[in-house]
């Protein structure tokens, strides 16, 4: 059993992690909940609380987990940090190989989070950690995409890209020209880079520019209208935390 802490000020939040650990990470056994800083500084003045990863959401209601982190001699265990919008907090976890789980919670994305443990990428945690708050720091505000290509390497606007379809381990780029580009990466690559930019994979093949929806036709096979006409089916697994997704975006949250 992989050991695991909850750091989440929500108490919601902190039962819909256990329920989804639960029904899809068995072998996860939660060992300890705290809901603030100084709830978890306290919690780990007791040497048998050894976790093998710690679920961290990122802004707590007395300060930030960094503030937790950053007392620690050594990080013993591994990191995934639970966002909701922070557009410099997930660039900086994929910059750094620290796992993070976006809110609402994707199953999928955790299964994956989850699955990496323990060494998530065979690096010491205090070297990524350190990675991780230098990119969140100083984040990069660059606009353009690079796109591998058979031919080359292409630059575009990321605001330019309506949305990526899959096809094996290849990902065919859609522009808002009506071109498109075929890249030599998966989609999975462009879904975690491209996620703090308004970019939803609502399906295993198909991942959109928020922007470019123009209707969601309800029902059993419920599916997205594009601007360029593409009809794209949302899985039904993925449904629920895309409306979620809707939800939060229609509020302004």
């Amino acid at each position: 059993m992989i050991k695991a802490i909850i750091v989440e000020d929500e108490a919601s939040g902190r039962s819909n992690l256990r329920n989804l650990l639960k029904s899809y990470c068995p072998n996860i056994e939660i060992i300890a909940e705290t809901g603030s800083v100084k709830e978890t500084i306290e919690l780990f003045k007791d040497d048998s609380i050894q976790p093998d990863v710690a679920f961290l959401d990122i802004q707590l209601k007395d300060g930030l987990v960094f503030q937790f982190l950053n007392q620690l001699e050594r990080i013993p265990f591994e990191i995934i940090f639970i966002t909701a919008y922070d557009k410099y907090a997930i660039e900086a976890c994929s910059y750094s190989s620290i796992g993070y789980i976006l809110k609402p919670t994707d199953p999928d994305q955790l299964i994956e989070a989850v699955h990496k443990i323990p060494g998530m990428y065979g690096e010491e945690i205090d070297k990524r950690y350190d990675l991780f708050t230098k990119k969140y720091n100083h984040p990069n505000a660059y606009e353009k995409l690079s796109v591998a290509a058979v031919d080359g390497i292409y630059f575009v606007h990321i605001r330019d890209v309506q949305r990526l379809e899959a096809e094996d381990n290849y990902t065919h780029i859609h522009m808002t020209d009506g071109s498109r580009l075929t890249a030599s990466k998966t989609i999975k690559w462009y879904e975690e880079l491209l996620q703090p930019m308004n970019f939803y994979r609502v399906h295993k093949s198909h991942v959109i520019n928020l922007n470019y929806m123009t209707k969601y036709v309800k029902g059993e096979g419920g599916y997205l209208v594009m601007e360029d006409g593409k009809q794209i089916e949302i899985s039904r697994r993925r449904r629920p935390a895309f409306m979620e997704q809707m939800r939060r975006l229609q509020q302004g949250i």
